[in-house]
């Protein structure tokens, strides 16, 4: 695989941010895109990662980025389609405007993600792909009729660029975490009835942790198997299949 910098969209905080600490640890350059342009939330140098203010759903913002990091990198390596948004609403009730700011972000940002890196890709002769869908896109969970949608549509979409890009050999994988506790659910998470409530959906128990994805996808990268592209592989405890 080429050398070069591990992209993270929304690598400044949640799963983002354990993902872009993981990596760095690792040995991995790490280039960290988002709105703020922060350093991972809990890094303890920042110095240590390529920071770089960029809005995700912005096809100039996202070109004129990766090149950069490929500029100050070398190259790039992989690309993390991490950004994301979550919403919550009755379906009778959802707006129109509501969906389509979950698609845009979950989904069309997604894949202005994995054009705009091709050519660097193809001129470097490989690369990889992970977008972060979630185990939501398998199953029907009330009030996610937007955020189930979106990270369904980011499997189909894995497969048809596996198909397409194999020759140039870019390989692409679909993460489908589910319950994965962060910073930014924390106090959801900790709350009594949802405990309750997960221990009893989760096989293993209770929500994931951050930490886990973070050590998948850096696994992946590690390991660099050739003929792995394509596939959804989910990381929920067992949730998804469990009756």
């Amino acid at each position: 695989m080429a050398d070069g910098a591990v992209i993270v969209t929304g690598g400044s905080r949640g799963i983002g941010a354990a993902l872009s600490i993981e990596l760095n640890r690792r040995g991995f350059k790490v280039a960290c895109l988002s709105r703020t342009g922060d350093a991972p939330l809990g890094c303890e140098d920042p110095s240590r990662f390529l920071l770089c203010v960029c809005d995700a759903t912005d096809e100039v913002q996202l070109r004129d980025s990766f090149a950069w990091v490929a500029e100050q990198a070398g190259g790039i390596k992989a690309l993390v389609n991490n950004a994301g948004l979550h919403t919550n609403s009755k379906s009778q009730e959802l707006k129109r405007s509501e969906f389509e700011r979950v698609m845009e972000i979950n989904v069309t940002a997604v894949m202005l993600g994995c054009r705009e890196v091709f050519p660097h890709f193809k001129r470097q002769g490989g690369g990889m792909i992970f977008n972060m869908g979630s185990s939501f896109g398998w199953i029907g969970a009330p009030f996610n009729l937007a955020y189930c949608t979106s990270k369904a549509a980011l499997g189909g979409m894995t497969r048809v660029l596996a198909v397409e890009w194999a020759k140039y050999k870019i390989r692409t994988l679909n993460i489908a975490p589910g319950y994965i506790e962060t910073d930014l659910n924390k106090d959801f998470l900790e709350s009594e009835k949802v405990k309750k409530l997960l221990s009893e959906r989760i096989p293993t128990g209770g929500p994931g942790k951050a930490e886990d994805v973070a050590k998948l996808v850096a696994a992946l990268l590690v390991e660099d198997i050739p003929f792995m592209t394509g596939s959804t592989i989910y990381l929920d405890g067992g949730q998804t299949f469990a009756h």
